[in-house]
Protein backbone atom coordinates (compact mmCIF):
# COMPACT_ATOMS: atom_id res chain seq x y z
CA UNK A 1 0.00 0.00 0.00
CA UNK A 2 1.21 3.81 -1.05
CA UNK A 3 1.32 5.79 1.58
CA UNK A 4 0.45 9.43 0.39
CA UNK A 5 1.26 13.07 1.23
CA UNK A 6 -0.78 15.35 -0.91
CA UNK A 7 0.52 18.77 -1.28
CA UNK A 8 -2.31 21.35 -2.23
CA UNK A 9 -5.16 19.31 -0.67
CA UNK A 10 -8.20 21.74 -1.46
CA UNK A 11 -7.05 22.90 -5.35
CA UNK A 12 -8.38 21.20 -8.43
CA UNK A 13 -5.60 18.86 -8.00
CA UNK A 14 -5.65 18.14 -5.09
CA UNK A 15 -9.43 17.37 -4.75
CA UNK A 16 -9.18 14.83 -7.69
CA UNK A 17 -6.06 13.28 -6.01
CA UNK A 18 -7.71 12.34 -3.12
CA UNK A 19 -10.93 11.52 -5.32
CA UNK A 20 -8.54 8.76 -7.20
CA UNK A 21 -7.40 7.75 -3.84
CA UNK A 22 -10.44 7.12 -2.22
CA UNK A 23 -11.69 4.73 -5.06
CA UNK A 24 -8.81 2.62 -4.43
CA UNK A 25 -8.85 2.15 -0.39
CA UNK A 26 -7.25 -0.88 -1.25
CA UNK A 27 -4.23 0.96 -2.61
CA UNK A 28 -3.31 4.13 -0.97
CA UNK A 29 -3.19 5.72 2.54
CA UNK A 30 -3.11 9.15 3.25
CA UNK A 31 -0.81 9.89 5.86
CA UNK A 32 -0.43 14.09 5.65
CA UNK A 33 -2.47 16.74 4.07
CA UNK A 34 -1.44 20.57 3.51
CA UNK A 35 -3.95 23.56 2.13
CA UNK A 36 -3.35 26.87 1.84
CA UNK A 37 -6.87 27.95 3.73
CA UNK A 38 -7.21 31.32 2.55
CA UNK A 39 -10.85 31.61 1.97
CA UNK A 40 -13.61 29.35 4.42
CA UNK A 41 -14.55 27.52 1.55
CA UNK A 42 -11.34 25.70 1.86
CA UNK A 43 -10.89 25.99 5.36
CA UNK A 44 -14.12 23.74 5.09
CA UNK A 45 -12.96 21.44 2.85
CA UNK A 46 -9.77 21.33 4.76
CA UNK A 47 -11.28 19.93 7.52
CA UNK A 48 -13.57 17.29 6.06
CA UNK A 49 -10.58 16.12 3.92
CA UNK A 50 -9.10 15.67 7.57
CA UNK A 51 -12.18 14.01 9.13
CA UNK A 52 -12.23 11.39 6.04
CA UNK A 53 -8.22 10.68 5.15
CA UNK A 54 -6.79 11.26 8.34
CA UNK A 55 -9.11 10.47 11.06
CA UNK A 56 -9.77 13.94 12.42
CA UNK A 57 -5.75 13.90 13.27
CA UNK A 58 -4.27 16.90 13.23
CA UNK A 59 -0.70 16.02 13.61
CA UNK A 60 -0.34 15.91 9.87
CA UNK A 61 -2.27 18.41 8.80
CA UNK A 62 -1.20 21.50 7.61
CA UNK A 63 -3.11 25.06 6.65
CA UNK A 64 -0.13 26.91 5.60
CA UNK A 65 -1.75 30.42 6.16
CA UNK A 66 -2.35 29.42 10.24
CA UNK A 67 0.90 27.61 10.45
CA UNK A 68 3.65 28.80 7.13
CA UNK A 69 5.27 27.07 4.48
CA UNK A 70 8.15 25.86 6.81
CA UNK A 71 5.06 23.79 8.33
CA UNK A 72 4.31 22.41 4.93
CA UNK A 73 8.15 22.08 3.72
CA UNK A 74 8.17 19.60 7.05
CA UNK A 75 5.39 17.88 6.01
CA UNK A 76 6.90 17.01 2.87
CA UNK A 77 9.44 15.04 5.01
CA UNK A 78 7.27 12.70 6.77
CA UNK A 79 7.60 9.07 5.86
CA UNK A 80 5.97 8.10 3.35
CA UNK A 81 6.04 6.61 -0.45
CA UNK A 82 5.39 9.10 -2.73
CA UNK A 83 4.12 13.26 -2.01
CA UNK A 84 1.80 14.88 -5.13
CA UNK A 85 2.64 18.37 -5.16
CA UNK A 86 -0.48 20.03 -6.23
CA UNK A 87 0.29 23.32 -4.90
CA UNK A 88 -0.12 26.44 -7.35
CA UNK A 89 2.95 28.72 -7.97
CA UNK A 90 6.56 29.19 -7.17
CA UNK A 91 5.45 29.03 -3.80
CA UNK A 92 5.41 24.73 -4.32
CA UNK A 93 9.50 25.10 -5.07
CA UNK A 94 10.68 24.55 -1.90
CA UNK A 95 7.98 21.43 -0.81
CA UNK A 96 9.44 19.87 -3.64
CA UNK A 97 13.33 20.35 -2.89
CA UNK A 98 12.13 19.14 0.68
CA UNK A 99 10.25 16.00 -0.35
CA UNK A 100 13.50 14.95 -2.99
CA UNK A 101 16.11 15.58 -0.12
CA UNK A 102 13.77 13.71 2.49
CA UNK A 103 15.43 10.51 4.09
CA UNK A 104 12.60 8.14 3.29
CA UNK A 105 13.42 8.74 -0.19
CA UNK A 106 9.83 8.97 -1.67
CA UNK A 107 8.43 9.10 -5.00
CA UNK A 108 7.49 12.68 -6.10
CA UNK A 109 4.33 12.37 -7.78
CA UNK A 110 4.95 16.50 -9.25
CA UNK A 111 1.41 18.84 -10.58
CA UNK A 112 3.63 22.14 -9.69
CA UNK A 113 5.41 22.73 -12.45
CA UNK A 114 6.83 26.12 -11.24
CA UNK A 115 8.87 23.89 -8.93
CA UNK A 116 11.13 23.13 -12.04
CA UNK A 117 10.56 26.35 -14.14
CA UNK A 118 12.00 28.38 -11.20
CA UNK A 119 14.41 25.60 -9.85
CA UNK A 120 15.36 22.95 -12.21
CA UNK A 121 18.79 23.62 -11.48
CA UNK A 122 18.41 22.85 -7.99
CA UNK A 123 16.19 19.70 -8.57
CA UNK A 124 19.19 18.54 -11.07
CA UNK A 125 21.51 18.80 -7.88
CA UNK A 126 19.77 16.93 -6.09
CA UNK A 127 18.89 14.01 -8.28
CA UNK A 128 21.59 14.13 -10.97
CA UNK A 129 20.19 14.32 -14.70
CA UNK A 130 18.24 11.54 -14.51
CA UNK A 131 14.92 13.48 -12.60
CA UNK A 132 12.56 10.34 -13.63
CA UNK A 133 13.95 8.04 -11.07
CA UNK A 134 12.63 9.94 -8.38
CA UNK A 135 9.61 12.55 -10.30
CA UNK A 136 6.37 10.85 -11.75
CA UNK A 137 5.15 13.58 -14.06
CA UNK A 138 1.68 14.60 -13.05
CA UNK A 139 0.89 17.30 -16.00
CA UNK A 140 -0.98 15.66 -18.52
CA UNK A 141 1.51 16.33 -21.17
CA UNK A 142 4.46 15.66 -19.27
CA UNK A 143 2.89 12.63 -18.00
CA UNK A 144 2.22 11.55 -21.54
CA UNK A 145 5.51 11.73 -22.66
CA UNK A 146 7.01 9.94 -19.70
CA UNK A 147 4.92 7.29 -20.66
CA UNK A 148 5.48 7.69 -24.60
CA UNK A 149 9.39 7.42 -23.58
CA UNK A 150 9.52 4.58 -22.03
CA UNK A 151 13.63 4.23 -21.49
CA UNK A 152 14.32 5.52 -24.74
CA UNK A 153 15.09 9.08 -23.66
CA UNK A 154 18.31 8.50 -26.44
CA UNK A 155 16.25 8.05 -29.00
CA UNK A 156 14.40 11.11 -29.17
CA UNK A 157 14.19 13.56 -32.01
CA UNK A 158 10.93 15.24 -31.19
CA UNK A 159 8.92 16.30 -28.01
CA UNK A 160 5.36 17.37 -29.44
CA UNK A 161 3.73 19.41 -26.76
CA UNK A 162 -0.06 19.56 -27.52
CA UNK A 163 -2.17 22.90 -26.24
CA UNK A 164 -5.79 22.76 -26.54
CA UNK A 165 -5.40 26.76 -27.70
CA UNK A 166 -7.58 27.87 -25.11
CA UNK A 167 -10.43 29.93 -25.31
CA UNK A 168 -8.86 31.90 -28.07
CA UNK A 169 -7.07 29.95 -30.17
CA UNK A 170 -8.25 31.38 -33.64
CA UNK A 171 -8.22 35.34 -31.78
CA UNK A 172 -6.18 38.26 -33.82
CA UNK A 173 -3.79 40.23 -31.47
CA UNK A 174 -7.09 43.00 -31.52
CA UNK A 175 -9.38 40.87 -30.61
CA UNK A 176 -7.61 39.54 -28.01
CA UNK A 177 -6.85 43.68 -26.09
CA UNK A 178 -11.19 43.45 -25.59
CA UNK A 179 -11.52 39.81 -24.30
CA UNK A 180 -13.11 39.75 -20.09
CA UNK A 181 -11.84 37.55 -17.48
CA UNK A 182 -15.48 36.00 -17.56
CA UNK A 183 -14.66 34.69 -21.00
CA UNK A 184 -10.90 34.07 -20.24
CA UNK A 185 -11.68 31.77 -17.13
CA UNK A 186 -14.33 29.88 -19.81
CA UNK A 187 -11.94 26.94 -21.26
CA UNK A 188 -13.21 24.55 -23.56
CA UNK A 189 -12.07 21.38 -22.72
CA UNK A 190 -10.57 20.98 -18.86
CA UNK A 191 -11.84 22.35 -15.41
CA UNK A 192 -8.76 24.31 -13.32
CA UNK A 193 -7.69 26.57 -11.06
CA UNK A 194 -7.87 30.27 -12.34
CA UNK A 195 -4.07 30.65 -12.51
CA UNK A 196 -3.94 27.87 -14.87
CA UNK A 197 -7.05 28.32 -17.00
CA UNK A 198 -5.79 31.77 -17.48
CA UNK A 199 -1.96 30.67 -18.38
CA UNK A 200 -3.80 28.11 -20.87
CA UNK A 201 -5.49 31.19 -22.77
CA UNK A 202 -2.36 33.08 -23.10
CA UNK A 203 -0.27 29.90 -23.94
CA UNK A 204 1.76 30.56 -20.62
CA UNK A 205 0.84 27.43 -19.46
CA UNK A 206 2.40 25.73 -22.30
CA UNK A 207 5.82 27.96 -22.18
CA UNK A 208 6.27 26.51 -18.75
CA UNK A 209 5.82 23.42 -20.07
CA UNK A 210 7.75 23.49 -22.06
CA UNK A 211 10.47 24.69 -20.07
CA UNK A 212 9.50 21.94 -17.75
CA UNK A 213 10.00 19.32 -20.19
CA UNK A 214 13.01 20.31 -21.08
CA UNK A 215 14.36 19.75 -17.19
CA UNK A 216 12.50 16.81 -16.83
CA UNK A 217 13.29 15.02 -19.50
CA UNK A 218 17.10 16.33 -20.26
CA UNK A 219 16.36 17.67 -23.97
CA UNK A 220 17.32 20.76 -25.47
CA UNK A 221 14.76 23.19 -25.92
CA UNK A 222 14.90 23.13 -29.65
CA UNK A 223 13.71 19.74 -29.41
CA UNK A 224 10.27 20.63 -27.77
CA UNK A 225 7.99 21.74 -30.35
CA UNK A 226 4.45 23.11 -29.61
CA UNK A 227 1.03 22.40 -31.64
CA UNK A 228 -2.19 23.01 -30.90
CA UNK A 229 -4.60 20.24 -30.57
CA UNK A 230 -8.33 21.14 -30.09
CA UNK A 231 -9.89 18.08 -28.81
CA UNK A 232 -7.61 17.13 -25.98
CA UNK A 233 -7.50 13.33 -26.86
CA UNK A 234 -3.78 13.34 -28.22
CA UNK A 235 -1.97 14.83 -24.62
CA UNK A 236 1.74 14.77 -25.93
CA UNK A 237 3.78 12.69 -28.48
CA UNK A 238 7.56 11.78 -28.90
CA UNK A 239 9.10 11.40 -32.23
CA UNK A 240 12.56 9.14 -32.72
CA UNK A 241 14.98 9.71 -35.03
CA UNK A 242 14.06 6.23 -37.08
CA UNK A 243 10.94 8.88 -37.64
CA UNK A 244 8.41 6.36 -35.21
CA UNK A 245 5.66 9.00 -33.49
CA UNK A 246 4.51 7.51 -29.96
CA UNK A 247 1.28 9.30 -28.50
CA UNK A 248 -0.38 9.02 -25.33
CA UNK A 249 -4.29 9.67 -25.61
CA UNK A 250 -6.97 9.15 -23.69
CA UNK A 251 -10.71 11.16 -22.24
CA UNK A 252 -9.54 14.96 -21.04
CA UNK A 253 -9.53 13.64 -17.09
CA UNK A 254 -6.55 14.46 -14.80
CA UNK A 255 -7.49 11.81 -12.84
CA UNK A 256 -5.51 9.37 -14.93
CA UNK A 257 -1.73 10.98 -14.67
CA UNK A 258 -2.72 11.63 -11.16
CA UNK A 259 -3.47 8.10 -10.66
CA UNK A 260 -0.17 6.84 -12.68
CA UNK A 261 2.11 9.71 -10.81
CA UNK A 262 0.62 8.42 -7.47
CA UNK A 263 0.79 4.38 -7.95
CA UNK A 264 3.59 3.88 -10.59
CA UNK A 265 5.21 1.57 -11.44
CA UNK A 266 1.73 -0.11 -11.03
CA UNK A 267 -1.18 1.21 -13.40
CA UNK A 268 -4.93 1.08 -11.62
CA UNK A 269 -7.84 -0.62 -13.36
CA UNK A 270 -10.53 1.79 -14.62
CA UNK A 271 -9.15 5.08 -13.66
CA UNK A 272 -11.28 6.86 -16.67
CA UNK A 273 -14.10 6.03 -18.74
CA UNK A 274 -12.19 4.63 -21.99
CA UNK A 275 -12.41 6.62 -25.40
CA UNK A 276 -15.23 5.55 -27.56
CA UNK A 277 -14.24 4.71 -30.59
CA UNK A 278 -17.83 3.59 -32.20
CA UNK A 279 -18.65 6.79 -32.90
CA UNK A 280 -16.96 8.96 -35.69
CA UNK A 281 -14.93 12.03 -34.27
CA UNK A 282 -12.06 14.06 -35.91
CA UNK A 283 -8.83 15.09 -33.85
CA UNK A 284 -7.09 17.85 -35.38
CA UNK A 285 -3.90 19.40 -35.13
CA UNK A 286 -2.52 23.26 -35.75
CA UNK A 287 -0.04 25.01 -35.92
CA UNK A 288 0.65 27.65 -32.97
CA UNK A 289 0.50 31.62 -34.29
CA UNK A 290 3.41 32.71 -31.99
CA UNK A 291 3.29 36.10 -33.27
CA UNK A 292 -0.15 36.14 -31.58
CA UNK A 293 0.91 34.15 -28.44
CA UNK A 294 4.35 35.51 -27.24
CA UNK A 295 4.81 33.24 -24.45
CA UNK A 296 6.63 30.34 -26.22
CA UNK A 297 9.09 32.66 -27.25
CA UNK A 298 9.37 34.30 -24.14
CA UNK A 299 10.02 31.02 -22.64
CA UNK A 300 13.11 29.70 -25.10
CA UNK A 301 14.94 33.03 -24.88
CA UNK A 302 14.44 32.79 -20.80
CA UNK A 303 15.94 29.59 -21.22
CA UNK A 304 19.14 30.23 -23.09
CA UNK A 305 19.49 33.72 -20.89
CA UNK A 306 20.50 31.75 -18.01
CA UNK A 307 18.60 29.86 -15.19
CA UNK A 308 17.13 32.38 -13.40
CA UNK A 309 15.68 33.88 -16.17
CA UNK A 310 12.72 31.49 -16.37
CA UNK A 311 12.13 31.98 -12.67
CA UNK A 312 11.96 35.76 -13.15
CA UNK A 313 9.43 34.89 -15.68
CA UNK A 314 7.31 32.78 -13.80
CA UNK A 315 6.89 35.29 -10.54
CA UNK A 316 6.16 38.31 -13.19
CA UNK A 317 3.74 36.25 -14.80
CA UNK A 318 1.75 35.12 -11.73
CA UNK A 319 1.52 38.57 -10.61
CA UNK A 320 0.67 39.80 -14.21
CA UNK A 321 -2.19 37.53 -13.95
CA UNK A 322 -3.82 38.24 -10.86
CA UNK A 323 -4.03 41.74 -11.98
CA UNK A 324 -5.45 40.44 -14.90
CA UNK A 325 -7.65 38.30 -12.61
CA UNK A 326 -8.91 42.11 -10.13
CA UNK A 327 -9.50 44.17 -13.64
CA UNK A 328 -6.22 46.11 -13.33
CA UNK A 329 -4.72 45.27 -16.83
CA UNK A 330 -5.83 44.00 -20.30
CA UNK A 331 -5.20 39.86 -21.24
CA UNK A 332 -2.36 41.23 -23.91
CA UNK A 333 -0.71 43.31 -21.23
CA UNK A 334 -0.24 40.04 -18.90
CA UNK A 335 2.49 38.86 -21.45
CA UNK A 336 3.38 41.83 -22.25
CA UNK A 337 4.64 42.58 -18.44
CA UNK A 338 6.15 39.32 -18.28
CA UNK A 339 8.60 40.40 -21.48
CA UNK A 340 9.44 43.87 -19.73
CA UNK A 341 10.21 42.34 -16.67
CA UNK A 342 12.69 39.94 -18.64
CA UNK A 343 14.18 42.47 -20.74
CA UNK A 344 14.94 44.40 -17.47
CA UNK A 345 16.42 41.71 -15.55
CA UNK A 346 20.83 42.25 -15.75
CA UNK A 347 22.32 38.88 -17.38
CA UNK A 348 24.81 39.27 -15.08
CA UNK A 349 23.31 38.39 -12.04
CA UNK A 350 21.94 35.54 -14.41
CA UNK A 351 24.62 33.01 -13.45
CA UNK A 352 25.38 33.08 -10.18
CA UNK A 353 28.85 30.80 -8.84
CA UNK A 354 26.56 28.33 -6.46
CA UNK A 355 22.92 28.82 -7.91
CA UNK A 356 21.16 28.37 -4.19
CA UNK A 357 17.58 28.31 -3.41
CA UNK A 358 18.25 32.05 -2.30
CA UNK A 359 19.13 32.83 -5.85
CA UNK A 360 15.86 32.14 -6.60
CA UNK A 361 14.44 33.74 -4.33
CA UNK A 362 15.93 36.69 -5.24
CA UNK A 363 15.43 36.82 -8.32
CA UNK A 364 11.66 36.26 -7.95
CA UNK A 365 11.55 39.25 -5.10
CA UNK A 366 13.42 41.21 -7.29
CA UNK A 367 11.25 40.27 -10.70
CA UNK A 368 8.08 40.72 -8.43
CA UNK A 369 9.15 44.40 -7.12
CA UNK A 370 9.22 45.42 -10.58
CA UNK A 371 5.96 43.79 -11.90
CA UNK A 372 4.45 45.53 -9.08
CA UNK A 373 5.63 48.84 -10.27
CA UNK A 374 4.83 47.97 -14.12
CA UNK A 375 1.45 47.14 -12.84
CA UNK A 376 1.38 50.56 -11.08
CA UNK A 377 2.26 52.75 -13.91
CA UNK A 378 -0.18 50.67 -15.71
CA UNK A 379 -2.88 52.12 -13.57
CA UNK A 380 -1.65 55.57 -13.75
Amino acid sequence: MQKAIVLGSTGSIGQQALAVIRSYPEEFEVVGLSARGTSEKSRAQFSADVDEFLGGSWQNAVLERESGLDAVVELAQTECSVVLNGISGAIGLKPTLAALSSSFVPKLALANKESLVAGGHLVQKILGKNLLERINPVDSEHSAIWQALGSNVAGVKRIILTASGGPFRNFSREQLREVSVESTLKHPTWSMGPLVTVNSATMMNKALELIEAVYLFGVDEKKVEVVVHPQSKVHSMVEFVDGSIIAQASNNDMRLPIALGLSYPARLESVICPYNFTSASTWGFEPLDEGVFRAIKLARSALKSGPLFPAVMNAANELAVNAFLLGQIGFLQIVELVEEVLERFSSSDSKPSSFALADVECAIKWSQEKCKRAIRSVLR
